[in-house]
């Protein structure tokens, strides 16, 4: 279950969402789901989420999203490129409207040269074309609070993508 703050802001999105009949999936890997998760503890969530990908290792990424593996390996997981390309991969890979991938090392362990503990990139994406990419340092708050602050920022680069979206078009049944 989540938080007051995180319920909130998935019900604004949701609502959002609704109102422009946009659909969304998501990619997450350090969050392993938990955005899709707070969006689905929200009672009539079917009518926008679609799927989420939870692409935890580099095979996953490449395999379920599409992104190159010269991007994994020249660029490593958690950078803005392969943020990029997962969400643009999970674009491809699920008829939505919008797309939140999110990449990033929540800790304990894990940190490198230039890829501190609390690096999280996000990329989130519209079919419409548009593309945005956030990185935070959130620094070593300890992995639950890494992952928590992670799900809000993925949640607000939705919202901030569907205002500007035009709504969705009707559907025609088969």
């Amino acid at each position: 279950m989540a938080d007051r703050e995180t319920e909130a802001a998935a019900t604004a999105l949701l609502d959002l969402c609704k109102a422009k009949k946009l659909m969304v999936a998501t990619a997450e890997s350090c969050t392993g789901g938990l955005v899709a998760a707070a969006l689905t503890d929200i009672a009539g969530s079917s009518a926008v989420v679609d799927r989420g990908f939870v692409t935890y290792t580099n095979d996953a990424k490449h395999q379920m999203l599409g992104v190159p593996l010269d991007t994994l390996n020249t660029f490593g997981a958690v950078s803005r490129e392969t943020a990029e390309a997962m969400a643009k991969g999970a674009l491809a890979h699920a008829q939505v409207d919008l797309a939140v991938s999110i990449t990033g090392i929540a800790g304990p362990s894990g940190a490198m040269p230039g890829k501190p503990i609390g690096l999280v990139h996000f990329a989130a994406a519209a079919r419409s074309g548009r593309l945005i990419h956030h990185d935070r340092k959130f620094g070593d708050l300890g992995r639950s609070e890494v992952r928590r602050r992670s799900v809000l920022q993925a949640m607000a680069m939705l919202r901030e993508l569907a205002e500007t979206e035009e709504p969705r078009a009707p559907r025609y049944e088969k």
